[in-house]
């Protein structure tokens, strides 16, 4: 085995990616990329029953999306494939043979209503050295019957014999030296008949030697099965390429305890998935990160950040900048608690970056659904100008909040006025009410007046006569003017909203509010 950092991410494709499973990937590519190693994309497939069709393309586009590149693997190529575990099962079989050969492994054939009775009988029952000999297996039965039964085709499952007593150390690079005796293991299963195929169990150690991994970097929640990835090495006599052990924090919900879980995005309104789910069973759509908006960077930066500190206060850090910092040593050993809000902020950073022309093809498609037909040029300056306000929202539990745009779409409701005139102009609106007294129609009429007298109709050129009016006439008509073009008291400053509607439908609005508020 070369000293090369060989890392990988190994999903099953039982369904969408979580959030939680495209962290571990992050985490994976980023140590890779800081040592000049690799990452590999392996699929693990192993339990045909739970595989869900168009599940292995999401993962394949969401990391796409996300911009993490894997070196080899399914959809990659490689020297050390085929990377979809099915097709290696030729591979497997000849190392089961090997454990069963020598004695390191046995035979077992308990049905499933022979275990279920033995449940009932001990309490906390699990399979291992204090109850094997009370099972139907190769080490209770004779050798005649044992070759009788699997020549007859009777299934059977594969046991990796684990002896007790033993202080099993695993070398983990966060959570330092971890020791778990080997009497609370059970025999646990690594091959079954029913359809030869391995069990993640075996399939995944194998794989992880006959690829050269050198590290193996996954959720806290793989730390119990950490144990057997050590006895099985050296039972293959392969302890001198032993990969190093990363156990990252588990994801915490938001509220309350426990791990992030799909029920906890839908009841607070943010995803769990990177891109938008179709059950192929059930029909059910689940929201993703990419179809609400979210920028692939920002969604990037924020999950570096849930378990790892880069040790500075630096929040916004482009890919290159988390490689370069990336150090395995400053991951938290305690759960990260997932901070949806912070998701936000992180989304609103990353659209200030993008200049007004890159905001514009998303916010035209929104243009287009609500029947706008616009140019791009206006559309850009639309969005200059409005892209640092802020917007009343009504959260997933009934509470009204505040916060800065942090997404195209919130864009619409702030900005329709740009192209749509207001048609009623509501005199029980609060703004209205305040702002349209006795006499500001007149005072409208007047400003229309100037307006209409005025060639430069730029933000210059208007406020030079604007406000020369003003200085005239001692009037304030700020307000006022802004009912008159957009109905209510949203919009920027008057003098660029009067530039960007233009000369023609600037007076054609102060037209129509004079006539509905005479």
């Amino acid at each position: 085995m070369s000293n090369k950092v060989r890392v990988r991410f190994a999903p099953s494709p039982t369904g969408p990616l979580h959030i939680g499973g495209v962290r571990t990937a992050l985490y994976n590519y980023l140590f890779a990329k800081q040592n000049g190693g690799e990452l590999i994309f392996r699929i693990e497939d192993t339990d045909s029953s739970r595989f869900v069709p168009g599940a292995e393309q999401y993962i394949i586009d969401a990391f796409q999306w996300l911009g993490i590149k894997f070196d080899e693997g399914v959809s990659f190529g490689g020297d050390h494939g085929p990377y979809r575990q099915s097709e290696r099962r030729d591979i497997y079989k000849k190392y089961v043979d090997q454990l069963i050969d020598e004695g390191k492994a046995y035979y077992a054939f308990d049905t499933p209503e022979e275990l279920e009775a033995k449940r009932k009988e001990i309490e906390n029952f699990q399979y291992d050295a204090t109850t094997r000999m009370q099972m139907r297996n190769s080490l209770t039965l004779p050798k005649e019957e044992v070759e009788r039964l699997i020549a007859d085709g009777v299934q059977y499952v594969v046991r990796f014999k684990i002896e007790p007593g033993r202080d099993i150390h695993v070398d983990d690079l966060i959570r330092g030296d971890v020791s778990i005796n080997s009497s609370v293991l059970d025999d646990k299963v690594l091959f079954k008949s029913a359809d030869q195929l391995p069990t993640y169990h075996l399939a995944n150690i194998v794989d992880d030697h006959l690829m050269e991994v050198s590290h193996v970097i996954r959720g806290e929640e793989w730390l119990p099965s950490a144990p057997l990835h050590v006895l099985l090495y050296e039972a293959f006599g392969w302890t001198g390429t032993m990969p190093r052990f990363a156990h990252l924090p588990l994801l915490l919900k938001p509220v309350g305890n426990g791990k992030l879980s799909k029920r906890d995005g839908d009841k607070l309104g943010f995803p769990v998935f990177p891109l938008e789910w179709h059950d192929p069973k059930s029909g059910e759509v689940s929201s993703g990160y990419r179809e609400q908006g979210y920028l692939p960077e920002a969604v990037v930066n924020f999950l570096a950040l849930l378990g790892w500190n880069p040790g500075n206060d630096q929040e916004l850090m482009s890919m290159d900048e988390m490689i370069n910092l990336f150090n395995l040593s400053k991951c938290s050993k305690n759960g990260a608690r997932f901070d949806y809000i912070k998701g936000i902020w992180f989304n609103h950073q990353y659209l200030l970056k993008k200049p007004a022309e890159e905001w514009v093809p998303e916010f035209d498609k929104i243009l287009k659904s609500n029947g706008i037909e616009s140019t791009p040029e206006k559309e850009a300056k639309v969005v200059e100008l409005m892209k640092q306000k802020v917007i009343e929202y009504t959260d997933n539990l009934g509470n009204k909040k505040k916060r800065n745009i942090s997404f195209i779409s919130d864009l619409w409701p702030l900005t329709s006025f740009f192209f749509v005139a207001p048609e009623t102009y509501d005199k029980e609106d609060k703004f209205v009410r305040k702002n349209w007294k006795e006499g500001t129609w007149q005072e409208m009429d007047e400003l229309a007046g100037v307006l209409s007298a005025i060639d430069d109709f730029t933000v210059e050129g208007i406020k030079d006569m604007v406000e020369a009016w003003v200085e005239a006439r001692g009037f304030k008509p700020w307000n006022a003017w802004r009912v008159c073009l957009v109905g209510t008291g949203q919009g920027p400053d008057m003098y660029e909203l009067a530039a960007l509607l233009g000369k023609e439908e600037t007076l054609r609005r102060m037209e129509n509010a004079l006539a509905a508020l005479k």
